[in-house]
């Protein structure tokens, strides 16, 4: 009889296992690679199946199944991992009315409500100490966190300084990074025009920003921040409502949508006024918070293992339609990639007319067994970009245009629709590729379009239909021929007369002036990108250094893998990209950029410093440049390779105790000034 109740579990203990696998990559691709594979929803369910087959088998509890901790943003290299003051733990997600008046049933009869818009982005833990900002925490695992704080320091509305006598020593206020829908659209333009992969939402752009190394990079992307939580001992106030007055009253950026409710009809009444308004925001949302406010009650009520008892999330469902997919046509970019694009019957989404949605690559579109004349269902919730999540079923009456579905399965062009060559599929890529880069119309017209935009050579009158013009009267065939333009040549074509064709002209010759790094970029070299380009030109100063370079020596540089590296190598093996690039040379482009400074002093050489806290005579990074100066290297964390720690006032607590646990030595910043003299 225990053989057939064994044989009976061990489907379900299987999908235990499979559960917890596939809870743990999808929180994986969310928190870390910005890839989400789960919409909430699906994620949730997932998760309450878990839980439930965990209470059906207690001898398989396991420490690390997803249902006993969150999932973690840590960062493999660049930030200092700083343990949480206060568990940073995740909310407990509802869907309807009833969930939510199930939770309220739970609560003490006489608990007031606070309602919040949830904001779609990267949880934040800031910590205050004497009202200066010393520690900017993701959520990490729960546990801990990165601390990011040079990137949080380029958000104008979190200060860095708070010079008020009524805050107390230390406090902590927990809040969420955004990047706003302007922004998010700008920033996703850019990638398109660099064939970079668009991000998905704001959210994954935010978290994928405030992972980068370079805060010059997040400060030009234009992060925001919402705040809505405030931890510590002798805080005033006895409610959480009161306590984001006081935060707000003391500089701190709160939403103005805040209210508090008495009953489960005033949370659903604001929960139904804005789901519609929310619409209308600069920033994501994606639902509503609900907390109990006074903060007696909250601590009475506690928390699960990974959620608190006294909040749960309201998700506002994502919306969607159903509206037939009348033909997949094929977009091909600048490096040769081809996108499979959806043409649509046109279809209302969150207040925008949707006619046509990205189908990525040939893989996505066979995961969802979709072809022409089917009736897809298109979304766009908390993404501003509409993507195709699904198919009716072809028997339903309101399925597919029959004639159309013969029930063959979609195939993908094996040619290149632009110019008919063989397309090819590179090993461990999803796309598919036209190789002709010499002879293909948009690539030849894109990689021109490149070149001359804005944070590439930045010349002005070249835009795309001047290009397209160009290169259909046989005046621009690769990027050397710009420099080749004559002004009755211009001059003589449609539209451009003898003054649009000087200035053009004067952007052309300005051109020549652009710095190396630049120029590096605006050549098109497959994935490299803008900062990456800056990065390689630091290392090789001019670009004979850089044509043989090998891969393994690229692959030194920061932020440069085996694939950029690979692809380096490739553009300057080949014939044709050396013959364009002597044009270039003739024609005087700045092939060479200053040489990477050489340290005035070798006092600090082999030495590993690590500055921490606030200094009165330099900024931080003055000191880092001091540092690099003479012969020494900043890192962020103390170990024992650490040689000492340049300690300013109000130095990180974790910081210290883990030098004195270490036994490295601590230097002032007149001890340090006296040491380089």
């Amino acid at each position: 009889m225990m053989d057939l109740f064994s044989e009976i579990e061990e489907p379900e203990r299987e999908e235990l296992k499979r559960l917890r696998k596939e809870l743990e990559e999808a929180n994986y691709k969310y928190y870390v690679l910005n890839m989400p594979t789960l919409s909430d929803r699906e994620f949730d369910e997932k998760m309450h199946r878990l839980q439930a087959l965990e209470a059906q088998f207690p001898d398989m509890f396991d420490p690390k199944s997803p249902t006993q901790h969150v999932g973690s943003d840590l960062g493999k290299k660049g930030f200092e991992q700083v343990k949480h003051k206060y568990p940073m733990l995740s909310l407990a997600n509802s869907y309807s009315r009833e969930e939510i008046e199930d939770w309220v049933r739970k609560l003490p009869s006489n608990a007031e409500i606070v309602c919040e818009l949830k904001f779609d982005g990267l949880s934040i833990s800031l910590w205050y100490e004497h009202g200066i900002l010393v520690k900017a925490l993701t959520r990490g695992d729960g546990v801990q966190g990165d601390d990011v704080i040079a990137n949080i320091k380029t958000i104008p509305s979190i200060p860095w300084r708070i010079e008020r006598d009524d805050i107390p020593d230390f406090f902590e206020l927990r809040g969420e990074v955004l990047l706003p829908w302007e922004r998010f659209e700008a920033l996703n333009k850019e990638r398109e025009e660099q064939e970079e992969p668009l991000f998905a939402n704001p959210r994954n752009a935010a978290s994928g920003t405030l992972k980068l190394q370079d805060p010059k990079e997040v400060a030009r992307r234009g992060l925001e921040a919402y705040l809505y939580y405030m931890l510590g001992d002798n805080l005033p106030g006895t409610t959480h409502f009161e306590r984001l007055e006081t935060a707000k009253q003391w500089g701190f950026h709160i939403s103005d949508a805040i209210k508090v409710c008495k009953n489960v009809d005033e949370v659903m009444a604001y929960i139904a006024y804005w789901d519609t308004e929310r619409k209308n925001l600069p920033v994501a949302t994606d639902g509503i918070v609900l907390k109990v406010n006074n903060l007696a009650q909250q601590e009475e009520l506690g928390f699960t293992a990974k959620t608190p008892r006294w909040a749960i999330a309201y998700k506002f469902p994502a919306e969607k339609q159903l509206t037939l997919l009348k033909e997949i046509t094929y977009q091909v970019g600048r490096t040769g990639v081809v996108t499979p694009v959806a043409n649509l019957e046109p279809v209302q989404l969150s207040g925008t007319i949707v006619q046509r949605a990205t189908l990525h690559n040939e893989d996505f579109i066979k995961s969802l067994d979709i072809r022409p004349g089917d009736r897809v269902w298109v979304e766009k919730g908390g993404e501003i970009i509409p993507k195709i999540v699904g198919r009716a079923d072809r028997n339903d009456e309101m399925s597919a245009t029959p004639s159309l579905n013969d029930g063959m399965m979609y195939s993908f062009p094996d040619v290149c629709p632009e110019c008919g060559t063989p397309l090819v599929r590179v090993e461990g890529e999803a796309a598919w590729r036209c190789p002709n880069e010499a002879g293909c119309p948009p690539q030849i017209k894109g990689k021109i379009e490149h070149f001359v935009s804005r944070k590439a050579m930045n010349i002005d009158g070249l835009g795309e239909e001047t290009i397209d013009l160009f290169y259909q009267k046989g005046l621009l065939k690769n990027i050397a021929d710009i420099y080749d333009l004559k002004l009755e040549d211009i001059a003589a074509q449609e539209r451009l007369g003898e003054k649009s064709a000087q200035n053009m002209l004067t952007g052309i010759e300005a051109s020549k002036q652009v710095p190396w790094a630049r120029v590096l970029f605006a050549l098109g070299i497959r994935m490299v990108g803008e900062t990456t380009a800056k990065k390689i030109a630091r290392v090789y100063n001019n670009i004979d250094t850089l044509q043989w370079a090998t891969a393994e020596q690229l692959c030194a540089i920061e932020d440069v893998g085996p694939q950029i590296a690979e692809n380096i190598v490739a553009y300057f093996n080949d014939m044709r990209n050396l013959e364009i690039l002597e044009r270039l040379r003739q024609a005087g482009l700045q092939f060479e950029g200053e040489a990477a400074e050489e340290p005035q002093s070798d006092k600090l050489a082999g030495m590993s410093i690590v500055i921490s806290g606030t200094f009165a005579h330099h900024s931080r990074d003055e000191y880092k440049a001091m540092i690099e100066a003479n012969g020494g290297k900043n890192v962020g964390s103390v170990s024992k390779k650490t040689s000492f720690i340049l300690a300013g006032e109000n130095m990180g607590p974790e910081k210290r105790k883990k030098a004195e646990d270490l036994g490295i030595p601590l230097k002032t910043e007149e001890e340090f000034l006296e040491m380089i003299q």
